[in-house]
């Protein structure tokens, strides 16, 4: 029998020390994220939120932010960071939020597989994600994803850009990764 949201929350609430996703009604156990790579995703969601706020644009959450997915399954996935128009959420749910962000962001850790990350993007995009970044620390680059169209790698040199989710943020790549204090 498949587990429910309700089931999820349950299982939270027993386990407050482990961030959960509930996927085609199985819960699955996150496991931690490398330092580097959470170092990576605040630094992903403090750029978005600087540049969010003060525009009153929308929402930035971070990865404990649950989002009830519109698929059969009603999956609860939670994106390493997110955005969402404020036309889309007027105000933050104090649950799950009942929709797909318009901008997903993953940030690869060590143990992740790069394949189910890709697979969690394509979820999204079918879902309404307008926009999704795979973001690499390891090898320092950002993979931008949209629905029907070519994934397109950005390297250091580049400038992050996603006009049609949020126009006129720019983010230089290398402004991503950890400073190196010598």
């Amino acid at each position: 029998m498949p587990l429910a949201d309700t089931d999820l929350k349950a299982f939270q609430a027993a386990h407050p020390d482990y961030r959960m996703e509930l996927v085609n009604g199985k819960v699955i156990v996150m496991s931690p994220s490398g330092y580097e790579s959470d170092e990576v995703a605040a630094e992903a969601i403090r750029l978005l939120g600087n540049w969010v706020r003060p525009r009153r644009l929308g929402r930035v959450a971070a990865s404990s932010a649950g989002f009830r997915l519109p698929n059969a399954s009603q999956d609860v996935r939670a994106p390493d960071a997110s955005f969402i128009s404020s036309e889309r959420l007027r105000r933050s749910p104090r649950s799950f939020a009942e929709l797909a962000p318009d901008l997903m962001v993953e940030v690869k850790s060590p143990t992740d597989s790069v394949e189910e990350l890709i697979s969690k993007i394509a979820d999204f995009l079918a879902l309404g994600t307008q926009v999704a970044l795979l973001i690499d620390p390891e090898t320092q680059t950002v993979t931008v994803y949209r629905v029907g169209q070519a994934a397109v790698v950005l390297r250091n040199g580049d400038v992050l850009t996603v006009p049609d989710v949020l126009p006129g943020w720019e983010v230089p790549i290398e402004d991503l990764w950890p400073p190196v204090f010598e």
